[in-house]
Order: C-alpha cells, then sequence, then structure tokens
C-alpha cells in the first residue's frame, strides 16, 4: 500500500497536536510534506524531525534563522512567511489539515484545494469569511472537504447516505464555555485564567475564549449554513454541558439522528484522517451503564 502524503497546517497548535498523535501512531502509512506552526519553534522542530517531515515552516520571517539552528543535522528544510507557506501548500499531497487560527488559514486552504488535495477543515473561519469561495474552488478542483468542528463532523456523519432535502433542522450543541454557571453580573470580574479553563474540552485558548463568550457557537451557525447548505432557519443551538452529544439532524419523518462521544477531538480528526473508511481510534469509549 502506497505511504499517504499528508501536511499540518497549524501543527503546533492543539488541533495539530492531535492529529500529529494519530498520525504518528501509524508512520508507515503516512509521508509527512510541511508542517507549519508560528512562534513554538522547538515544538515544530521536533515534530518535524520526529516525522521526518521534507519541510518546516514558521509563519513569522524573523524567526527563520531559530528554525534553521534547530532543525541543523536534520534532512528537514526550514522556510518562513506567508511566501513559504503558500508555496507548501501548493506541493502535491492527498490530505491537508487546515488548523491555522483565523483568516490566515484561508489562503493556504484554497491553495491545497487548488492542487485536489482532501482539505480537512478545522480552520471554519475559512468558511465564515469567504464560504462561497472555497467551496466553488473545491467543486472546480474535484477536491473534497471534510469538516473538523466536532459537531460538523457529526453533522457529516449524520448524513452519510442521506437526502439534504429531508433534513428539517440541525442542532449543534454547545457546552456553554468556562461560564455558563456565573451570573451575568459577575462576569466583569473574569479573568484570562478562568475564560481559559474550559470545563470539558482541551483546545487551544483562542477557541477557549471564544467558547466562554458563546462568540465561536455563532461562527459554528454560518459554518453549518454554508458548508451544509441548510437555511439558517433550520439550525438551532442547544446548551448541552456534558459535551456528550456533539450534533442531531432531524428529518422530515419525525427522526432524530445524534452523533455521541466522549469531548476528544481526535474522533473528529481521525474521522477525516481516514475517511471514507473507519480505523480504532485511542479514544476514551463511552460508558452508558
Amino acid at each position: 500500500m502506497s505511504r499517504r502524503r499528508v501536511s499540518i497546517f497549524g501543527a503546533t497548535g492543539s488541533i495539530g497536536q492531535n492529529t500529529i498523535d494519530l498520525i504518528a501512531r501509524d508512520p508507515d502509512r503516512y509521508e509527512v510534506v510541511a508542517l507549519t506552526g508560528a512562534s513554538n519553534i522547538a515544538l515544530l522542530a521536533k515534530d518535524a524531525i520526529r516525522l521526518n517531515a521534507k519541510v518546516a515552516i514558521t509563519a513569522h520571517d524573523h524567526l527563520l534563522s531559530n528554525l534553521q539552528e534547530a532543525l541543523k543535522g536534520s534532512p528537514v528544510k526550514a522556510a518562513a512567511g506567508q511566501a513559504a507557506l503558500t508555496e507548501a501548500a501548493s506541493r502535491p499531497v492527498d490530505w491537508v489539515m487546515s488548523a491555522i487560527i483565523g483568516s490566515a488559514g484561508l489562503q493556504p486552504g484554497l491553495k491545497a484545494l487548488e492542487q485536489g488535495a482532501t482539505l480537512a477543515l478545522a480552520n471554519k473561519e475559512s468558511l465564515v469569511c469567504a464560504g462561497e469561495l472555497i467551496l466553488k474552488t473545491a467543486k472546480d478542483n474535484n477536491a473534497r472537504i471534510l469538516p473538523v468542528d466536532s459537531e460538523h463532523s457529526a453533522i457529516f456523519q449524520g448524513l452519510v447516505g442521506e437526502d439534504i432535502a429531508a433534513v428539517e433542522r440541525i442542532i449543534i450543541t454547545a457546552s456553554g464555555g468556562a461560564f455558563r454557571d456565573w451570573p451575568i453580573n459577575e462576569l466583569v470580574n473574569a479573568t484570562l485564567a478562568q475564560a481559559s479553563a474550559h470545563p470539558n474540552w482541551d483546545m487551544g485558548q483562542r477557541i477557549t475564549i471564544d467558547s466562554a463568550s458563546m462568540f465561536n457557537k455563532a461562527m459554528e451557525v454560518i459554518e453549518t449554513h454554508e458548508y451544509f447548505d441548510i437555511r439558517a432557519d433550520q439550525i438551532e443551538v442547544l446548551v448541552h454541558p456534558e459535551s456528550m452529544i456533539h450534533a442531531l439532524v432531524g428529518f422530515n419523518d419525525g427522526a432524530l439522528m445524534a452523533h455521541v462521544g466522549p469531548p476528544d477531538m481526535r474522533h473528529a480528526i481521525g474521522y477525516a484522517l481516514h475517511w471514507p473508511e473507519r480505523q480504532a481510534l485511542p479514544v476514551e469509549r463511552l460508558d452508558l451503564a
């Protein structure tokens, strides 16, 4: 079996690290082409060497010499800056994890789709700010976008073999974030440390803060509308503090299909990595007893 060529954009963040965890467990299956990160040069270099990546890229030009030093003695090439990110995204690969935070992830994602790669999309901002463009680019190049947000992966799985026209509603769940039980009048005293302490999920700081404010859920509503072509009035948000049900799909016959599992991003990442197959994942099994 030929090795699958993969690149990870945003390799040093939470999604990137979980992706690396899965790939590193089966190294003979994957050929890692590019790993990218921002300022965590030590981690970027360590993972690039461990996975024998072709190139490691920092988004910051001024950190290139640091990356070169960290990679000294290894065959991994170092690069830096937006042009290097774009070049890496233009390399022929089979699968790309798009986990760069914010609109900075849009350009590499578009370039990967132009090569016909499968794009595992954790960068929801791409769909929020340019959904029509990114979906058209995928269609024009016979590429595929697989959602990596836990909610949208759950919706995707709930729609396998189903007719989208039969969908009445989609319910995406929200944990409520760090402040879900706080009285409103106490929020003015909240600290960064308190906002960064998510009760259920182990995520990066940016998305954890956006969870605490519920801004993340607002973006996920837009992401649901764009990716699944579902009307806004068909999308509901339900606060579900346990974070065990990730999304539900309601059909016109009254059936409601739920995706249930412990809060571990390796579920959604692994599904996108192995799609269209399912393979064993090193995650907790839910005990319903």
